[in-house]
């Protein structure tokens, strides 16, 4: 028996041999391996090898270099162990093929424990194989391994099919865990369960194949396959990823159906999914269907309810569940007291947030920061300043550049620049790097106040500083420029945009374009539209009507056509370009051209306004259609719109010009009893034509009338007076002095 027990030991010894040569297995105390072996025929059995496996992979994984054991066993070798008396069992090759060695050295023990007399490999030796094969994603090997199983008898198991899929999953491969899924059944005769979909569903939704989850679903059911709790919230948060949330709420109502009740897990992925859809009604309703089915929230997900009370304003709603938290052990943080104060600070309740800073134990330098913005937006800057100096620096909270750049964002918008700039120079001081938006908000301040000059040495700071204009900064000049007139000098600004490698957008050809037409330069407008399209950037519906309007104002109308026609086959038209567009046929006395145009307007999916028809009201009336203009004036409120004032000025001076005073006083009548009032124009309108006809003291009343109805006269009204009355004593001058020739 003992001799038996010596050769065994040699034949393991050999096994060592054997895998530290093919592996480079390194042991690093030498004494311990032996005094291991030295206890093997007490401790004979699987689980000595499994040691011994563990020793070898601990050595491995430090790395140690080629020591003694390595060069005791390289004499061995493969030929020298086949003539060796060991034999190996499934349960022991299954333990080797565990050990850290080559994948090519495991699949040759594979081949080489198959080849022994009456051996046969077992469903856990090809489990323990896969399992290296997947984790080293030698995929190919693997389906050759799954035929040789079909072709040996072993019955397949769900288990080895999901520890593929999985190796699949970390491989990014989720095409062929889909594969596999189908495989299973089809190719292999192994019925998947919910464990087999469950781990598919998660692979997809990992790997962003948020809208095949549903389908895996349906399949799964379709198949007699009940899916568990964790299958649906699996698939809810892909349809939520995807934002199907109706859909996912859905699938909620459904779980019963197959035994199943919601979880905590399900009630917080669908409250998150609906308050960030902008559905918080749904949200806070679902909330409180959690509470009452006994399923404990989060604090993340109180987060999302109070945030969804903040957003529809009703902020004294989401303090309210601040202090139901404790009762629901959730403790808040700084997301939630951030969210609360930013509602309050919304709401003008800056002292309130105030209040509700003083809560927090250890307040972070964003909750300082949200208040801070608060007294800014409400133009508190002494308020915000007391804060920064008094409060948040005493505590030992420095201001970060968000601090700064928001203050400095106020000060410059209420054109305190000086102040602005000083806040810069403090941040310098403080060693508080500014960034890129903190240059970019001084130089946005500065060009707009005109002081180009000052723009210039902020650019040169930043250069000395090393920091890099951005599109935004870029804008800024270029736009300054373009309203100081100074075109030239903002296209060179635009080529050393270019130049510098930040792109131009839409923003920047728009500034130039529009300074070009201002400035009557409309070829040069027209070649650097063509170089925006050059330059990839699309333009927008301000491009187009500030070149549409352009033609229009030096009366192209045929190039303005083209333009809006290139507008219509791009999609984005607008009204601002039709109107224009009929305003010019009118003004050329082409008003039918101007219906015309009012009719493509529906076919381009675009709703006229008040302006249209006043525009078109005004033009037939110009040109004596009176008829047409009343018809269209019922056309206009049909379609719901309400004629103002403009419109009625319109009629009443086409129907004075048609001597029809009287009716266009009638009318004047009739807009006052419609809560309509006339305006100066009105008055002045029927005031001229009264003068004109020689009704002098007609147009006295209605000068009085206006006046007593709040109609404050203008300079135009005191003129058509004046010239009236001028023009009434002359002819009665001139009357009498005939009158005195004759008598003598």
């Amino acid at each position: 028996m003992v001799i038996c027990l010596f050769k065994y030991l040699n034949a393991v010894i050999c096994w060592l041999k054997f895998l530290s040569f093919k592996c480079g297995v390194m042991i690093k105390r030498f004494n311990k391996a032996v005094c291991f072996l030295k206890r093997l025929p007490s401790t004979f059995g699987s689980s000595c090898l499994y040691v011994s496996a563990c020793n070898c992979s601990t050595e491995h994984n430090h790395g140690v270099e080629q020591n003694e054991w390595e060069k005791l066993l390289k004499p061995f070798d493969l030929g020298e162990l086949r003539q060796s008396l060991n034999w190996i069992t499934p349960q022991r090759l299954s333990k080797l093929l565990q050990l850290p060695l080559d994948v090519s050295i495991s699949m040759e023990i594979f081949n080489w424990a198959g080849s022994q007399g009456g051996y046969s490999h077992t469903f856990d030796v090809y489990y323990t194989l896969i399992d290296r094969l997947g984790r080293a994603g030698e995929f190919k090997a693997i389906h050759k391994l799954l035929g040789q199983m079909k072709e040996e008898g072993i019955p397949f198991r769900e288990s080895l099919f999901i520890l593929i899929m999985k190796c699949y999953g970390k491989a990014r491969l989720p095409g062929h865990v889909i594969r596999i899924l189908k495989e299973m059944k089809d190719l292999y005769n192994c019925q998947p369960t919910f464990r087999s979909y469950n781990v598919v569903l998660e692979v997809l939704v990992s790997e962003n194949c948020h809208k095949i989850a549903p389908k895996i679903l349906a399949e799964m059911i379709f198949k007699g396959i009940s899916p568990t709790v964790y299958t649906y919230s699996i698939v809810m948060k892909a349809l939520c990823a995807v934002k199907e949330v109706h859909a996912a709420v859905i699938l909620r109502r459904n779980m019963a159906e197959y035994g199943c009740e919601p979880n905590s897990v399900v009630y917080q992925t669908l409250i998150h999914a609906l308050c960030k859809d902008g559905r918080p009604n749904e949200g806070r309703k679902l909330f409180e269907e959690m509470l009452s089915k006994g399923c404990l929230p989060d604090t993340e997900t109180f987060n999302d309810v109070i945030h969804g009370h903040c957003d529809d304003g009703e902020v004294q709603e989401a303090m309210k569940l601040l202090d139901r938290m404790p009762r629901h052990g959730c403790t808040p943080n700084m997301v939630t007291y951030g969210v609360l104060m930013e509602g309050l600070c919304r709401k003008s309740q800056v002292e309130e947030a105030r209040q509700l800073l003083d809560e927090v134990q250890q307040p972070s330098v964003v909750l300082f920061n949200t208040l801070i913005n608060g007294y800014l937006v409400h133009g508190r800057f002494d308020d915000a300043r007391s804060i920064l100096y008094e409060r948040m620096i005493p505590s030992g909270i420095n201001p970060d550049v968000f601090t700064y750049n928001i203050m400095i964002h106020s000060l410059c918008r209420n054109g305190s620049l000086g102040t602005a700039r000083e806040l810069l120079d403090e941040m310098l001081e403080k060693n508080c790097t500014p960034n890129v938006f903190t240059y970019t908000l001084l130089l946005d301040g500065f060009c707009k106040e005109n002081r180009l000059e000052e723009a210039r040495h902020i650019l040169t700071e930043m250069s000395e500083k090393g920091f890099k204009l951005n599109v935004v900064g870029y804008n800024c000049i270029i736009n300054a420029l373009c309203k100081d007139h100074k075109l030239d000098e903002a296209k060179e600004m635009l080529d050393k945009m270019i130049g510098e490698g930040c792109l131009p957008d839409i923003v920047t050809f728009n500034s130039l374009i529009h300074g070009l037409c201002f400035h009557d330069r409309l070829s040069d407008a027209v070649k650097l539209f063509h170089d925006l399209l050059l330059e990839g950037v699309i333009a927008n519906n301000v491009t187009f009507n500030t070149l549409v309007l352009a033609f229009l104002r030096k009366g192209a109308l045929e190039e303005a056509t083209l333009y809006v026609k290139e507008m219509e086959c791009r999609g984005c038209t607008d009204i601002i370009t039709y109107n224009g567009l009929i305003k010019a046929y009118c003004s050329d006395g082409r008003v039918e051209k101007g219906l015309d145009v009012l009719g493509n307007l529906k076919r381009n999916h675009i709703t006229p306004t008040n302006v249209t028809y006043n525009i078109l009201v005004n033009g037939l009336c110009r040109i004596g259609k009176l008829q047409s203009a009343f018809e269209l004036l019922k056309k206009m409120q049909c379609e719901g719109l309400t004629p103002d004032i403009v419109t009625y000025n319109s009629i009443i001076n086409g129907l004075c010009k048609m001597g029809r005073i009287s009716e266009a006083l009638s009318l004047l009548d009739t807009l006052q009893s419609q809560g309509i009032e006339p305006d100066t124009i009105s008055y002045n309108t029927l005031i001229s034509w009264h003068c004109k006809a020689g009704m002098s003291d007609d147009a006295l009343l209605l000068l009085y009338k206006g006046i007593n109805s709040g109609m404050t006269p203008n300079v135009i009204t005191w003129n058509i007076v004046v010239n009236c009355f001028v023009k009434n004593r002359a002819v009665f001058y001139q009357d009498n002095h005939e009158n005195y020739v004759d008598l003598v």
